[in-house]
């Protein structure tokens, strides 16, 4: 079994470029075409929609970037229906080669943590049975109830050889209230860096990558370059690229000298830089495309 820091490893640079592509499929935002088509009646119209849209997206994409994201929020906002569609969208990207990670910031304890992890990765063990569920590549996980809402899915991501991504500096203006907080002469976003490169440590791949992953902002340039210093080993996960401000120049420090160790994220820059209204909407998210693994490239061949 390939480890999964080196399928990602193989994943950008088999792509040239760090992007991964973020599916938030909002009904608002969806080209007017689709919205036409499917209508808004029910919650099932409205997933059928999203579940067209994020293929069509996932089509447009292919052979350009090796990573893509799919936000579980707003395929569950829309019930049944919309988790169904998230299955859907989840086996075409697979079946497409890309890399998959579900984000969906999970974070409990025990068995909990467990059926999210067995949901994640290997799949619901009923009756001797397992039966697949989400069957993603990563997961991005919360940290904040501590170690014991880790390991449960560093255990099953690595029976499996899948990876996560553990929130350390998010992107989000209001990060600070607790992530700056001064705990013990050192930010406490540092102190949840220092355990991520301890939970990365048992699942190394041959390119000097781990397993546990570390979601850091590209919003902070300073902060990514100083955690990069800190954690060699440990592949980032960069939201913030895009429409959230952030450029290649941002993200730059979390990327290793060898062009790997980071993953950067743009989901609205990609996937809705069109008016609803506007026809050519697969144009111009083929043109958004270009543009950010024109920029990103970069980082990988450097």
């Amino acid at each position: 079994m390939t480890p999964f820091a080196d399928r990602l490893a193989e994943a950008v640079r088999r792509a040239g470029n760090p992007l991964c592509v973020g599916l938030d499929p909002r009904w608002e935002s969806l080209p007017g075409e689709l919205r036409d088509r499917f209508g808004a009646e029910t919650l099932d119209a409205v997933a059928a929609a999203i579940d067209a849209f994020c293929h069509r997206v996932l089509d447009l994409v292919s052979g350009r970037v090796g990573v893509v994201k799919p936000q579980s929020a707003f395929f569950e906002a829309c019930g049944p229906a919309g988790l169904a569609a998230l299955q859907s969208v989840v086996r075409r990207a697979k079946d497409l080669g890309f890399l998959v990670i579900l984000d969906s910031k999970r974070g409990d304890i025990a068995s909990t943590a467990v059926a999210y992890a067995h949901a994640a990765f290997g799949g619901t063990a009923v009756s001797n049975r397992r039966f697949q569920v989400w069957g993603v590549d990563a997961i991005t996980v919360n940290p904040y109830l501590g170690r014991d809402a880790i390991v449960p899915f560093i255990t099953a991501a690595r029976q499996e050889g899948a990876g996560l991504f553990v929130l350390v500096r998010t992107s989000n203006p209001g990060a600070g209230l607790f992530q700056d907080l001064n705990c013990a002469g050192k930010k406490l976003y540092r102190h949840v860096a220092a355990a991520v490169a301890d939970w990365n440590a048992g699942g190394f791949g041959t390119c000097g990558l781990g397993d546990v992953g570390a979601v850091v902002g590209a919003t902070h340039p300073e902060e990514l370059a100083e955690l990069r210093a800190e954690l060699p080993g440990v592949w980032f996960l960069v939201p913030g690229y895009g429409a959230q401000g952030a450029t290649a120049n941002d993200v730059a420090g979390a990327v290793r000298t060898d062009g790997l160790g980071a993953i950067v994220s743009s989901s609205r820059g990609i996937t809705f830089p069109f008016h609803p209204d506007e026809p050519g909407w697969e144009a111009a998210i083929t043109a958004a495309t270009d543009r950010a693994v024109a920029e990103l490239k970069t980082l990988v061949k450097r």
